[in-house]
């Protein structure tokens, strides 16, 4: 067997392995003799290039970097369905399909998985391209991240039409997202909410590589060909897409009425958390396609297909207490503590309150039975009050006035409506916090100390405040809990190449008040160094461009603090960039001061990044939107139509990408 055969003959090895893996739940072989066999495949292909193939399984992997989606039109429209949420809005839909079709009409019933549409371009049983929904007629072409996605099928199997599109729905199975969140926890990132949006934004992440390491599944639910010739309807189209590799849900069923219809809604409504993935409800459609056809669509929707919306679930429960947390400004969360209860697949025991007035105004009380909702999110909330198991004798809630861990007073702000403690030198869930957030990813980002490490060093009284970190030693670390003498000087070595970090950054590790990561760098922008900030006072503030009479107010109090001040001047000894340094090679002027600039479409030239840097070293300011203070609008190819209709209507002027390099370079 030839070089070119015996790639060739991998290559359909491994995409039978990766359908009877991921498709069918049948492995043929190991997943040690699986890498083996792929690994052979890499490396024939990296010694013979000549031989390459864009849906070979060696890309399964990533490693395509995109620093722009392209647009791209789909060639049949992706429509968006219509809502039902009950027995009788699916009868007066079928009722508006007798205008049109006299015969008997069977449905076939899918899950509604709760992801992000994805339409996949099939020519001659190979994968062209993949792009998402977007408006319905062009979306994003994510063509190098889909492919990373082992249950969508690069080469396909049997006999099917030449060329096609498949729609289907990207998704992130429940416990691929809790063991994602879990590794999310213990590099102290932030978890994500739900499957939905996290399905979604894997999809758009720049690096191919890192979108493979994501628990992606693509679930098959409609196939469009150009003449529908071979395909007679859609519970055809279900049961012949498996057989040419596709991931279809075994979960779907014909009927041949509404109420078994409704049938099937019922089961999966009390059945839908028995099920590896999110669904919101059950999408019905004529199953003939000739009856498709002639039933046509609305402006807006097919008239044949319609989606079932299942409600938000709800449980009631009892508020049994109410604790009280403490952050890192010293603002005050109240939690309930309830009666456990099983919704939407946990079980919940505690649900937060946000706040004196959230309790106020449901005039929640003590020991009222509640409702619970989880809706889109994963955080639990109490969204009423069960009025009538409400006893004679029940009392209103007492709002703390002390601080539940150092017991100073409480104080509420005017206009503002938690409460605070403000006593942050002494507090220790202050301390802790404000410790916490200097050495987040997007501040100072210390290798080697993680949150806990954090609370140990605070509540062993090693460290008071984020300054001590520079000073501390191996010995110092090395007998707390979890702690060797490897990880104690990775801890170390990650506080010293902490020294390294930029101006805008260590200002947002400081933790003010209001202070974001993007305000931290307009500030660091306008005024190159930290002593210039701590002398400017109010009014000067707030003539800084998005700086407001908040920030202002809160940047002055945390500099008038002399503990503040101390910590500042110990951290300047330590070494830390309390100044932009300016890059020499970087040409900067003041064409665009004042200016503000919308960048929409897709350029030539440069990336969007780059414009955007441009724009902001000449002076300019970028913005996300339209309006009347809009200067102008640099556009590319494809810019949205909805920005164009609006720069239209409010006369704002469009500037190329062409005109724009003249702007700033003339």
């Amino acid at each position: 067997m030839d070089i070119k055969d015996k790639i060739n003959s991998l290559r359909k090895e491994l995409h039978e392995y990766n359908y009877q893996y991921y498709v069918l739940d049948n492995p043929d072989i190991s997943d040690y003799e699986f890498d083996l066999k792929l690994k052979e495949l890499q490396d024939l292909e990296n010694n013979h290039p000549e031989f390459y193939d864009s849906n070979s399984p060696t890309l399964r992997v990533g490693g395509i970097v995109t620093k722009e989606f392209q647009s791209s039109t789909h060639n049949n429209p992706m429509f968006s369905l219509d809502n039902s949420y009950s027995i009788d809005e699916l009868k007066d839909w079928e009722k508006r399909l007798r205008k049109f079709i006299d015969q008997e009409i069977e449905y076939t019933c899918e899950l509604k998985f709760d992801g992000v549409s994805i339409n996949l371009l099939y020519e001659e049983g190979k994968l062209i391209r993949a792009v998402t929904r977007g408006d319905g007629v062009q979306g994003d072409d994510v063509t190098v991240n889909v492919k990373t996605i082992p249950t969508v099928p690069l080469v396909l199997k049997g006999n099917y039409p030449n060329r096609f599109e498949a729609r289907g729905e990207i998704v992130m199975p429940i416990e691929g997202l809790k063991k994602l969140n879990q590794e999310r926890a213990s590099n102290d990132e932030e978890p994500f909410k739900n499957t939905r949006n996290t399905a979604s934004g894997s999809l758009k992440l720049q690096d191919s590589h890192e979108v493979s390491k994501r628990p992606l599944e693509c679930l098959l639910y409609s196939i469009k060909e150009e003449n529908n010739s071979s395909l007679n309807s859609q519970f055809d189209v279900l049961n012949k897409a498996k057989g040419w590799g596709f991931n279809v849900s075994k979960n779907y069923t014909m009927a041949k009425s509404i109420d078994k219809v409704h049938e099937f809604v019922k089961l999966w409504e009390e059945n839908r958390h028995n099920l590896p993935y999110d669904i919101d409800g059950i999408v019905i459609k004529v199953n003939n396609f000739i009856q498709q056809k002639t039933l046509g669509y609305t402006s807006k929707f097919p008239r044949w297909a319609i989606a079932y919306k299942f409600k938000p679930e709800q449980a009631q429960t009892k508020l049994l207490s109410i604790s009280y947390q403490v952050g890192r400004t010293g603002s005050i969360t109240p939690v309930a503590n309830l009666t456990p209860v099983k919704l939407a697949g946990t079980v919940v025991k505690r649900a937060s309150l946000h706040n004196s007035d959230f309790i106020s105004k449901m005039d929640l009380r003590n020991n009222d039975h509640v409702y619970l909702e989880k809706g889109g999110d994963i955080i639990p909330k109490i969204v009423g009050i069960v009025k009538e198991k409400r006893t004679n004798d029940s009392t209103p809630i007492n709002y703390i006035s002390s601080c539940p861990e150092c017991k100073s007073p409480l104080v509420k702000n005017e206009g503002e409506a938690n409460h605070y403690c403000m006593n942050k030198n002494s507090c220790s869930p202050q301390i802790i916090g404000r410790i916490q957030h200097f050495i987040s990813r997007k501040a100072m980002d210390i290798d080697g100390l993680g949150a806990e490490t954090v609370a140990l060093l605070v509540n062993s009284e090693i460290i008071r405040n984020y300054s001590d970190l520079y000073s501390l030693s191996v010995n110092d670390v090395i007998n707390l809990e979890r702690m060797a003498e490897k990880s104690s000087k990775n801890l170390i070595d990650g506080i010293k190449e902490s020294l390294n970090i930029p101006f805008e950054r260590v200002l947002y590790a400081l933790g003010i008040r209001h202070v974001g990561y993007t305000v931290a760098k307009t500030l660091a922008k306008h005024y190159k160094n930290i002593d210039s900030l701590i002398l400017a006072d109010v009014l000067e503030l707030e003539s800084v461009d998005e700086i407001g009479e908040k920030i202002a107010s809160s940047l002055k109090e945390f500099f008038n603090d002399k503990e503040n001040l101390e910590i500042i001047n110990t951290l300047k000894l330590f070494g830390l960039q309390f100044e932009i340094i300016e890059n020499s090679n970087e040409q900067s002027s003041e064409k665009l001061i004042n200016k503000s600039i919308v960048i929409s479409g897709v350029f030539e030239k440069y990336s969007r990044d780059e414009l955007k840097k441009l724009i902001e070293l000449n002076g300019g300011k970028v913005s996300s939107s339209i309006s009347k203070n809009t200067s102008f609008i640099l556009a590319g190819e494809n810019m949205g139509p909805s920005k164009k209709q609006k720069a239209e209507e409010l006369g704002v002027k469009i500037v190329s990408e062409e005109d724009f390099v003249k702007i700033i370079y003339s």
